[in-house]
């Protein structure tokens, strides 16, 4: 029996895969107020403990489940999922899940350098201010919450960014060269590039509608300033939330929450307690819909590029119709040469026969030049018909 509980294989290596996957699925890199880091590899109900989330708020960041971008915001915590960044982000700490992940480590390095607090008094000194302005700046900061939030957005959206770039970069160059030749290597390599597309836009798609969805409901921003919450109610009126003695149910203690925040603010006539976290989320809204418009450009390129070549391709077949018909007309005309010819070539005995040779040079152009009429004929009501070009 291992540490763990689980019974040891007897191949090293197997040893060696299992504990890969338990790390990666237990791996998780803590950053606090001050940005130290701590890794940390513990199981999910200790995670439910410390953050205080239910297990299905857990199990939306589980890598081996697929769940689309979301921002849930909790009593105490704020849920993220976006693309590769899982995350639980409260008033005092983050949780960063799968921290050696190749996608994960900038966004480590991000929260370690804009994590901790601008030491402004120190900085006033050193330009010569006085203290007082160094506090100030200090209390104008944005909540831990939101820089933390800030550093997810900002590497999601640069994240996606990038992959439209590089899809944009390959896209454009093998439309044109299938507009200017349609070969079988040509329209698999666009057919792929148009499957990633539209895998890209469903992916930015996703995170543009959470986004849009928190920037029309204040209640659901409201949810995500943690630091607030923790501050406690500022009037007598909402020192009794009953959100705290219903933690067995996150549905009915959300719309509680929400209940009481509604009248919260009502009390206090504060109209404007979301404008920080509506302007953050304006920023990133606003370049992941510039990412979604780049992505609809391509679409419509494409399109047309489909457009133009279905426009070839239906040339290309009324031509080869023209050329069918001309030569259908050309075998009916000839049809009749062919019959004149085998009618005088039976062995029949003709009364004008002593003089053939006269006769058959007449009968040779006579033919010749009916046939020649009759084709001219057929292409003239083809034409008149409107079925090949004038």
């Amino acid at each position: 029996m291992g540490p763990d509980g689980y019974v040891v294989p007897a191949d090293p290596q197997a040893v060696v895969v299992a504990k890969k996957k338990t790390q990666s699925s237990r791996s998780w890199i803590l950053f606090d107020r001050a940005g130290l880091s701590t890794v940390l590899d513990v199981d999910k109900y200790a995670i439910m403990h410390r953050v205080q989330i239910h297990a299905r708020d857990l199990r939306i960041i589980d890598p081996l489940l697929s769940y689309p971008s979301t921002i849930l915001g909790r009593e105490k915590a704020i849920v993220l999922n976006l693309e590769h960044i899982k995350a639980i982000i409260t008033a005092e700490e983050v949780l960063l899940r799968d921290p050696l992940d190749g996608n994960v480590i900038p966004v480590v390095a991000e929260l370690q350098r804009r994590l901790p607090p601008r030491n402004a008094i120190r900085e006033a000194q050193a330009n010569g201010k006085e203290d007082g302005g160094g506090r100030n700046e200090v209390e104008a900061e944005s909540p831990f919450e939101f820089r933390a939030l800030e550093v997810a957005l900002e590497a999601i959206c640069s994240f996606l960014a990038a992959r439209t770039t590089e899809l944009e970069t390959a896209a454009y160059p093998a439309l044109d060269e299938l507009t200017s030749k349609i070969s079988s290597r040509n329209l698999d390599r666009v057919r792929k590039l148009k499957s990633a597309m539209t895998r890209l836009t469903a992916r930015v798609q996703k995170v543009r509608d959470e986004l849009e969805q928190l920037l029309d409901d204040d209640d659901d921003m409201a949810d995500l300033y943690l630091s607030r919450k923790l501050a406690g109610p500022s009037s007598p009126a909402s020192g009794s939330g009953p959100a705290n003695w219903f933690p067995a149910s996150p549905t009915i203690g959300s719309k509680i929450s929400k209940a009481s925040r509604a009248s919260i603010a009502t009390i206090r006539g504060d109209e404007n307690d979301v404008e920080e976290l509506e302007m953050l989320l304006e920023a990133y809204f606003m370049q992941i819909d510039s990412t979604l418009n780049k992505l609809t450009t391509l679409r419509e390129y494409i399109d047309d590029t489909e457009d133009y070549i279905n426009i070839q391709l239906d040339n290309h077949r009324n031509q080869l119709i023209q050329l069918e018909l001309f030569l259908s007309s050309g075998t009916v005309a000839l049809s009749i040469y062919s019959l004149v010819t085998a009618i005088f070539g039976m062995n029949i005995p003709y009364t004008w026969n002593e003089n053939h040779g006269y006769t058959f040079k007449w009968v040779v152009i006579v033919s010749g030049i009916f046939s020649a009429i009759l084709f001219a004929a057929l292409m003239s009501y083809a034409r008149y018909k409107g079925l090949i070009g004038s």
